[in-house]
C-alpha cells in the first residue's frame, strides 16, 4: 500500500465523518419546531462568540482537519464517543444540552489556561 493509498483512505474516512456529522445535524433539526430551534440557536451563537474570543482560528483549524488524512475521523470519533457517554449519563438530554455543555467546558478550559 502506497502513501497515496493511505491518504485516500484517510480522506474517505474524513468524508464519512463529515456525512455522519451532517446527518446528525439534519436529524436534530428535523425533530424540533422552528421557534425552539431559533431560541437554541441564539444561545449557541452567544456561546460560540465567547469561545471564538479564546480560539479565533477555530473555523480554519476545523477545515484543516478535514484536509489532513484521518484527522477529522479521529476527532469526530472521539466526539461521538464523548456524546455517547454524555447521553448515557444524562438520559433526558438533547443535542442542544450536549452542545451547551461542550461549549461551556471549552470556554472554562480556555479561561483557566489564560488565567495561569
Amino acid at each position: 500500500m502506497s502513501y497515496l493509498d493511505i491518504c485516500i483512505i484517510g480522506w474517505n474516512l474524513n468524508a464519512l465523518m463529515f456525512v455522519v456529522n451532517f446527518l446528525i445535524a439534519i436529524r436534530v433539526i428535523s425533530t424540533q419546531d422552528r421557534s425552539k430551534l431559533q431560541e437554541e440557536s441564539l444561545v449557541l451563537k452567544e456561546l460560540k462568540e465567547e469561545l471564538e474570543q479564546y480560539y479565533p482560528n477555530r473555523t480554519i483549524t476545523t477545515l484543516i482537519t478535514y484536509m489532513i488524512p484521518f484527522t477529522a475521523f479521529f476527532r469526530m470519533s472521539f466526539r461521538l464517543v464523548e456524546m455517547f457517554f454524555f447521553f448515557q449519563k444524562n438520559k433526558e438530554a438533547k443535542m442542544f444540552d450536549y452542545m451547551v455543555f461542550k461549549y461551556s467546558s471549552d470556554i472554562q478550559k480556555a479561561k483557566s489556561s489564560t488565567s495561569r
